[in-house]
Parts: C-alpha cells; sequence; structure tokens
C-alpha cells in the first residue's frame, strides 16, 4: 500500500504511533518494511498496518491503547520465533519489545530484573558473568518472553525445573493500558495463569527470575548411527540419568557438517544436544551409558561455559516447515521402529523427531501449581518436516500427521510453545482439564473483549 492509497483513518492511525513512541515505527510506506515483517520461520505474508517498537513501559501502554481504541489485531513480538506466524499480524499493529533490554541481576540474591527485549541468550550469557543462570530452552536467539509465559523447556529443566519454575514475579501490560505487577502474593490468579498460559492477558514487559548457581557445564553434541536400539537406548539412559542431566535428541538425517564423517551424511543419525549442570566428574561418569550405545560418529561433550550451549546461528534462515507436538509416556523399541520407519519414508529435504525426556523437577510441581499442567509426562516428541512452496506443504502435514497418529492413537496432549496452527481443539489439549477453565475465568477478568488475541487464545467466553 503506498501512501496516495492508504485510508484517511490508517494515516491518522500512523500519525498516532509516530506521536505516542520515540522508538522506530515502519509502515509500508517504509524501504524496510518488508524486513521488518520477517519472522525466524519463513511462510507467512502478513501485512501489518504498522511494525512498533517501544523504548519503555509507558510506550508500550500506548501502542496497547491505540490497538483497543481503533480495534485492530495486535501482534506481541520478541524474537519472533512462533511457529504459528503470530509475531505478525496481517493488518493490525506489530509490537516488537526488542528494544527493551534493560537487565538488573541482583548476585546477593541470585535474581534477576530482565526486560522482554532480551533474547535467551542475552541474559545466558550475562548471567553466566556472575556465575548464574536459568534454563530457557535450546535456542538462544528466542525472546525471553514468549519462551517464559509459554512455560520454557531447555537444558536445565530436570535440574531446575521449567522456566516459569523461576519466575519470581512479572510486569504486564494489561489490556486496559495499565502497568500491573504480578506474584504469588499479588493477583495471584493472574501469576499463577502466565506461569504457562502464554501471551493471552498481557504484554510483558519485566520478569523478575530466581537465578542457580552455575559455573559451568559437561554440553555439547553426541552424535549416533540411528537404529531402534541406539533411539530406545538413549531415552532409556536418559530417564535413568541424574537429574543434572538433560538431553534433547533429534532423529534426522545427517547434514553435511565438517565433523560428521562423509558416509553419513545424509543417513539417519541420532544428533542429541546433552547438558550435564554439575560437577564436571560426574558428569563423564552420567555421560557413560549415552557413549556406550555406539561408537560416537561425532562426540564433542566435554567441560564448557553454560552459554556456549546455544552455538552461533545461520543469519537470515528462515524455514518453512510443519510440525506437530506431543507427549508419549515411553519410547521403547516399538516406537523407535516407527521412527525410523517414518522418517526413512519421507523425501522431504529435512525430517526430524526430537525427543526430549522430562522428568526430574518438572515432575515434583503439582499440575495445577501453574498453567503448563503436563507435570507427570515423561516424553515430549516433536515430528517436523520443512516444506519447499505451499503447493508442497499438504503433503508434508499429511506425512506429520499420520506419523502423529502411528506413534499414539490418542493425542491427548501439546505443549504450547510447539503449537503451530493447530487450531483451538490443540489449543485445549495444551490446557487439560480444570486448567482451561481456570485460565478462562483469568482471561475474563483480565481481558474480557479478547484483545490479545493473535496467539493460542483463550477466549474469555462469556
Amino acid at each position: 500500500m503506498s501512501r496516495s492509497s492508504a485510508s484517511p483513518e490508517t494515516l491518522s492511525i500512523r500519525r498516532q504511533l509516530r506521536a505516542a513512541v520515540d522508538g522506530r515505527v515502519v509502515t509500508a510506506d517504509d524501504a524496510d518494511y518488508d524486513q521488518a515483517r520477517e519472522l525466524f520461520y519463513g511462510g507467512f505474508d502478513r501485512r501489518p498496518q504498522a511494525i512498533v517498537w517501544p523504548t519503555d513501559t509507558t510506550e508500550v501502554a500506548q501502542v496497547v491503547s491505540l490497538a483497543a481504541e481503533h480495534g485492530l489485531e495486535l501482534a506481541v513480538r520478541g524474537g519472533g520465533h512462533s511457529t504459528a506466524g503470530h509475531s505478525v499480524s496481517d493488518g493490525g499493529i506489530v509490537l516488537d519489545t526488542s528494544e527493551l533490554k534493560s537487565l538488573e541481576i541482583d548476585t546477593a540474591q541470585g535474581t534477576a530484573w530482565a526486560q522482554t527485549g532480551l533474547t535467551a541468550g542475552e541474559l545466558t550469557a550475562e548471567a553466566a558473568r556472575h556465575g548464574l543462570a536459568i534454563g530457557f530452552g535450546d535456542t538462544g536467539s528466542v525472546g525471553i518472553g514468549g519462551i517464559t509465559l509459554g512455560g520454557g523447556i531447555g537444558y536445565l529443566s530436570r535440574r531446575h525445573g521449567l522456566t516459569v519454575d523461576s519466575l519470581l514475579a512479572a510486569e504486564l501490560v494489561t489490556a486496559d493500558g495499565q502497568t500491573v505487577r504480578t506474584d504469588a502474593d499479588t493477583h495471584p490468579e493472574l501469576f499463577w495463569a502466565i506461569r504457562g498460559g502464554g501471551g493471552n492477558f498481557g504484554v510483558a514487559t519485566r520478569l523478575h527470575f530466581q537465578l542457580h548457581p552455575l559455573n559451568g557445564v559437561v554440553g555439547g553434541m553426541l552424535l549416533l548411527p540411528a537404529t531402534v536400539e541406539t533411539i530406545a537406548g538413549f531415552v532409556a539412559a536418559a530417564e535413568a540419568a541424574p537429574e543434572e542431566l538433560s538431553a534433547i535428541a533429534n532423529i534426522l538425517p545427517a547434514p553435511p557438517m565438517p565433523f560428521i564423517p562423509e558416509q553419513a551424511h545424509g543417513q539417519l543419525v541420532v544428533m542429541a544436544m546433552i547438558c550435564f549442570a554439575g560437577d564436571p566428574e560426574a558428569g563423564q561418569d552420567a555421560l557413560a551409558p549415552f557413549r556406550a550405545l555406539a561408537t560416537p560418529l561425532a562426540d564433542m561433550v566435554r567441560p564448557i561455559g553454560y552459554p556456549e550451549m546455544y552455538p552461533p546461528e545461520e543469519a537470515g534462515f528462515h524455514p518453512t516447515a510443519v510440525s506437530h507436538t506431543m507427549f508419549l509416556d515411553r519410547v521403547d523399541t516399538q516406537a523407535a521402529a516407527t521412527i525410523l520407519e517414518h522418517l526413512q519414508a519421507s523425501d522431504a529435504v529435512m525430517r526430524a523427531t526430537q525427543l526430549r525426556v522430562l522428568g526430574g523437577a518438572i515432575a515434583r510441581v503439582p499440575d495445577d501449581a501453574t498453567a503448563y499442567a503436563h507435570r507427570q509426562r515423561a516424553i515430549m516428541v516433536n515430528l517436523t518436516a520443512f516444506y519447499q512452496g505451499p503447493d508442497d506443504r499438504p503433503g508434508r502435514q499429511q506425512w506429520v500427521d499420520g506419523f502423529a497418529a502411528a506413534l499414539s492413537p490418542v493425542d491427548d496432549g501439546a505443549y504450547v510453545n510447539f503449537l503451530g496452527e493447530d487450531g483451538p481443539a490443540r489449543i485445549h489439549q495444551a490446557y487439560p482439564g480444570p486448567t482451561w477453565e481456570r485460565l478462562v475465568e483469568v482471561k475474563r477478568r483480565w481481558d474480557p473483549t479478547n484483545l490479545f488475541r493473535h496467539n493460542h487464545n483463550i477466549p474469555p467466553g462469556g
């Protein structure tokens, strides 16, 4: 849309936004508009009226109020990693928090107040300078707001629980444009809801975390040939491992990386990221069962600083993919055979099965303590296939759906941070039983008009 074709209302909204914030406001008239509306994931061609970068909480509140006043869809973007494309709007406003970078670490208390424009990698690197850490996910460029509000499952989960288990308080801009602090004693129902309920209740601008002493880990990549025995054995070893050890295993065709033997390129492998957050000598002992599964194709697990668990990411990489997230109670040899069968049957340029063994500190928290309500589930499974253009997508989606059904005929759970464009039924699976009804009540109290709906939405009902 050129300036001359923009409606008077659109031009008025643009003027109001530019008057409301000192930060950048990019519209379709600007040369960097196409770049500004890009997300980490490709395949989303949505055209917002404006992308706005507030510089403080007051400006966030003004953008929220403008969106409400004009009835515009509001997309909140941190790192832009939403697999459903929720980080960009079609015709609405994108509120990008990435200019909110303030971080205050209290080394005496081992806590941090962090603005939500920070990424997981940025906060991790700064905390490590003080011998402290908090667990986020497995990708450093993810914004801390999105991953925290959805739960947060990563390299320290079995040791310290989900990210939300280390959340002490939060500041939100709510649908009425007010800034609210919430914690266990102040608006406790809201605090319960934001620990897993996503962005349904406001724009998180600051988060208060309990940090954990950590001067380093034994961690890195372990690459094994993918067989029924190595897949089932890896899961069994991860379940039996000390809680200091968390592992994320990806079964996929080996990419042509220089540290992978050339004869293994394109062959199915178990590419595992392992992190032992404890004594290095004990870490080597804990790793022995994994290394004994098969002769490793590559073994890069060693004592490292925790930030090294987040390696540099490829600039300009915007994959187009379909996926399915689910939970399983076990991955035995039968499930391992099903995984291999389906991966071998696909010709997608990249397809993968990701296995995250849970338990440990995650499972010691009651299901109803937070809006993340899958505390007793043993293994998280994510199935993914890249697609090449819109015509290729339906076939890849059919493969993913069939794969999920073969692994478990009863699909009774989902992790909200890994949901794509799955629809309301799958959102209900992320919030089972009474969790859903309780979230609806909180939504009704804090966002009765459903302003914050461009997400895995919990409608207020009534």
